[in-house]
């Protein structure tokens, strides 16, 4: 068998990590076909089906999740020689909304370390304000954040949806302010929520800030507080219960993307993260359930 063509490979590996191939094609800067031709010349060259492809989805195929793991050592290896003939140390430095953050970061960051391990990425966690204000000092090179101004620059990546989300066992205490858990009393959601619940005239009482999201999500978890959080972040096993008690709803919120980066290995790395934002919106659901009466309406904040 001859030689593989890494492009080929690293095009399957972005296929299998991001699900699809408009998002591969989108990291790459290239077309859908263009993709299509090298998962097929690969798949040629290998002699087995490494994708499973319908209308909906992409799915790796047995013998595709056997190879993904070498195609992935390929991919290290052949970083790690282009790195080699360069003295030059490649860093970039990501911040992060901790709204927008989402429990699947780990796993990409660790996935793009394994495409260019010669690229040093650093993560900044913080609230969308403080991102931006690092961003604008040029500490820096990148973020993603929520838009929380009115700033039109940057990248749409998504809109998030948010809700009050709460642990399926969470109950009103009848006669009782609605009990919220928050990162932080200079959190936009937050403030973007309270103003909301006030118009409703609905009575709220914070029980539980700060601690980030973590924290936030083990005291939603627990069933102490509702705390208004983005779909792609909220705990798993909590629900949206907005509808079944007649809060407000959440408005969607813009995540954007600003760059001053201009090294292209370091906007390839940009542009994958930028993929997976995108892919982790493309399926979430935006069915809602039956509104109830609000238990709120003849009551007042305390």
């Amino acid at each position: 068998m001859s030689a593989l063509d890494v492009d080929s490979v690293h095009a399957f590996v972005l296929v299998a990590d991001l699900g699809s191939f408009t998002k591969a094609a989108s990291a790459l800067d290239t077309s859908q076909a263009a993709i299509s031709v090298k998962i097929k010349r690969l798949e040629d060259r290998l002699g087995y089906r490494l994708l499973d492809r319908t209308p909906r989805s992409v799915r790796l195929s047995t013998q595709g999740m056997t190879f993904l793991k070498p195609a992935r050592n390929l991919i290290t290896a052949h970083e790690l020689a282009v790195a080699g003939l360069s003295a030059e140390v490649r860093r970039i430095a990501i911040g992060i909304s901790d709204q927008i953050a989402g429990p699947g970061l780990p796993t990409l960051l660790r996935k793009l370390s394994a495409l260019d391990p010669g690229l040093i990425i650093e993560v900044h966690i913080n609230s969308s304000p403080n991102i931006m204000e690092s961003f604008g000092k040029e500490e820096i090179d990148a973020a993603i954040v929520r838009r929380e101004d009115d700033r039109r620059d940057g990248e749409l990546l998504v809109k998030e949806r948010f809700g009050w989300f709460a642990s399926p066992e969470w109950e009103l205490v009848s006669g009782q302010p609605l009990r919220l858990a928050s990162i932080a009393k200079s959190c936009g959601v937050r403030s973007d929520a309270t103003k909301l619940l006030d118009k409703a005239a609905i009575p709220w009482r914070e029980v539980f800030i700060g601690g980030g999201m973590t924290a936030i999500g083990a005291a939603v978890s627990a069933g102490l507080a509702v705390a208004p959080l983005a779909y792609s972040v909220a705990p798993v096993g909590t629900l949206d219960v907005g509808h079944r008690y007649g809060l407000p709803r959440l408005p969607d919120s813009d995540v954007i993307l600003h760059s001053t980066v201009t090294d292209p290995v370091s906007q390839e790395a940009l542009k994958i993260l930028a993929a997976a934002f995108r892919t982790r919106y493309a399926d979430m659901s935006t069915a809602s359930p039956r509104k109830l009466h609000s238990p709120f309406h003849s009551q007042k904040k305390n």
